[in-house]
């Protein structure tokens, strides 16, 4: 096949008029930005700027004095440095001083922060603006003098003000759930949490007794002995427990399997449990565009045993979230029912799902993710095992195999049904593929009919409301959605409406300062916390590139796998979003939360330039 018509074909179709070629688009970038520092080279990437590294279209990194082979490496950017600045202020304010409170502080002499207001205040970088999102939507920003809109809501005599008409003390706790306490984090370090269900079921895997033939014998048993013995002998195995309040039935009658909290997954739209991206501030923006179901990142359940506060911050879940679920990594019966168990009793979730999907080699090489699909017994304790001490269904998220020509998800599916699942999600490609290869709708739609009863859905290569309708063509219970919704978070309403949105770049704007207020409210309002929503921001801004705007198209609509050739935007700022260069990216983040600190660098987790 000729080369040229194989580039065509990967390249999305963009109308004439608005091509042009990389230098010109770079040269119309740089005539339109704003007065040049110094050290912008420096501000672009961290390093000076004879040795300044450029990212190409393909996410690659590039020095220009060198023309070295360059270096293929699928899903991350592995050389991205390890270890990032934890605070960007040379001096900081004593969280005492901070909070205002009545007694001194605790470290007295010993402190490492500073305890005079006016001196930090000197020190103190630049306020971002007059306006404060925290005062202005809960009436008290308890960042305090530290908030870079300080301000907005800072006294003559350097006190923090209160709007008594917005003001409720927990609103903004109430407004986010899942917190972790610091008491139950103390006994998690000490391990002193106890886990009866989980040393229960772990008993009946040591007996040497097959899982499926345990189940067998407890279902004779309860239909020899009838429902009624069955409830009672579950009654008293449990302990009695001193009740304050009026009794319920919640207090009587212990929950059986069949009794679980049910959730009608049926044609909902569900946002993928996206590492990284798919954090908090982001899902509250594609809530807001129409997705049904969301889950929070993939957490490793080895370091939620441990009491691990960044790990628990992952299961933080937002009010407009009415149906969530959180995702678990780990490859031992053990630690996956321990934090099955501890979830079901301290936090608040519709469902618990299993990742056994997950790529990446940290993960897979210790049989975590998609390993699990190669370890059908240890697999299948960690479901039955998850399942005996969960309240809410549990679900699971699989690929079509490890290797790219041997799929064993349809060999998976029909046991999983038997281990008692209530969702299986599978993700059209293999490991090996990882995001080079379109999705293989056909087998998917093979594996729902042998999922039936128990509802799939189907993921992958969904950036259109046309792929949508051709997915549920297949016969799944619903759709994920993934890198879609992070090129267009809009992708929800555009298949729930049935259209193509052109959106401007102005609206697009408003969408990334929607989610710059989210982040504030989520991460802080302070230097450390702008600059954590900003990195986030810029993970984030690395996928948004990819979308081309429905007018400039040729042929409508764009396809996920679809290199987009350079193009002029119709006005400045939709052209600043079509760039691939990370220093753009940077000047659209400081629209929205100012000039970066001068020892700021970034590179972004992920590859997301995948294309076929």
């Amino acid at each position: 096949m000729d080369s040229a018509v194989e580039a065509e074909r990967g390249t999305a179709a963009i109308k004439e008029q608005f091509l042009t070629t990389k230098d010109q688009f770079h040269a119309f970038l740089e005539s339109g930005r704003p007065g040049q520092r110094s050290d912008d080279a420096e501000r672009d990437t961290g390093e000076p700027e004879q040795k300044r590294i450029r990212l190409d279209s393909d996410g690659a990194k590039e020095e220009p004095d060198k023309k070295e082979k360059k270096k293929r490496m699928r899903g991350q950017n592995k050389s991205r440095p390890r270890m990032k600045p934890q605070s960007y202020e040379e001096r900081r304010l004593c969280p005492s001083i901070v909070q205002e409170r009545d007694t001194k502080c605790f470290y007295g002499d010993k402190c490492r922060f500073l305890h005079d207001a006016s001196e930090y205040m000197m020190s103190k970088p630049a306020d971002l603006g007059d306006q404060c999102h925290l005062f202005n939507t809960f009436g008290r920003c308890h960042y305090g003098l530290t908030c870079r809109f300080a301000r907005a809501h800072t006294s003559p005599e350097l006190k923090n003000l209160l709007n008594q008409d917005l003001y409720k003390p927990s609103a903004e706790r109430e407004a986010v759930r899942n917190h972790l306490d610091k008491d139950l984090q103390r006994r998690l370090r000490k391990k002193q949490v106890s886990f009866t269900g989980t040393e229960a079921y772990l008993k009946t895997i040591t007996r040497g007794q097959k899982p499926e033939e345990r189940h067998t014998e407890k279902e004779k048993e309860e239909e020899q002995s009838g429902p009624g013995h069955a409830q009672e002998t579950q009654e008293s195995a449990v302990p009695p427990v001193k009740t304050v309040g009026p009794i319920t039935d919640a207090d009587i009658i212990k929950l059986r399997p069949c009794e679980k909290k049910q959730v009608d997954f049926t044609d909902k739209l569900y946002l993928a449990p996206l590492t990284t991206c798919g954090n908090l501030p982001f899902r509250r923006v594609c809530k807001r565009f129409g997705a049904d179901i969301t889950c929070g990142e993939m957490a490793m359940c080895t370091n939620l045993l441990q009491g691990q506060a960044s790990e628990w911050a992952l299961l933080k879940r937002h009010a407009s979230e009415d149906l969530f679920g959180v995702q678990l990594e780990g490859c031992f019966p053990d630690t996956m029912t321990r934090c099955a168990e501890l979830l079901n009793q301290n936090v608040d979730v519709d469902f618990v799902d299993i990742n056994s999907g997950c790529p990446i080699d940290l993960v897979y090489k210790k049989g975590g993710g998609c390993g699990l699909m190669t370890r059908t017994t240890k697999f299948e304790q960690i479901v039955r095992g998850m399942n005996s001490v969960l309240d809410v269904p549990l679900t699971v998220k699989i690929r079509t195999g490890v290797q790219q020509n041997c799929n064993v998800a349809h060999k998976l599916i029909p046991e999983m049904k038997k281990w008692g699942v209530s969702l299986i999600t599978l993700h059209g490609r293999s490991r090996e593929q990882r995001y080079t290869k379109s999705a293989d709708w056909d087998y998917i739609n093979t594996c729902s009919k042998l999922a039936a009863p128990i509802p799939l859905f189907g993921n992958g290569d969904i950036l259109t409301y046309e792929d949508a309708m051709k997915a549920r063509e297949t016969g799944v219970s619903g759709i994920m959605l993934a890198r879609g919704a992070l090129i267009k978070p809009w992708l929800f309403t555009e298949i729930k409406e049935s259209r193509h949105w052109d959106i401007s770049s102005g609206e697009r704007l408003d969408i990334l300062r929607d989610f710059s207020d989210y982040g504030l409210e989520h991460w802080g309002s302070d230097t450390q916390g702008i600059e954590k929503t900003r990195s986030f921001l810029l993970e984030w801004l690395s996928f948004l590139c990819r979308y081309i705007p429905v007018g400039l198209l040729e042929r409508v609509p764009q396809k996920i796998n679809e290199r987009p050739p350079f193009y002029m935007g119709r006005d400045y700022l939709e052209s600043l979003m079509a760039s691939q260069h990370v220093g753009d990216w940077i000047q659209i983040s400081e629209m929205l939360l100012g000039p970066v600190p001068r020892n700021f660098s970034f590179l972004p987790k992920h590859k997301a330039n995948a294309y076929k």
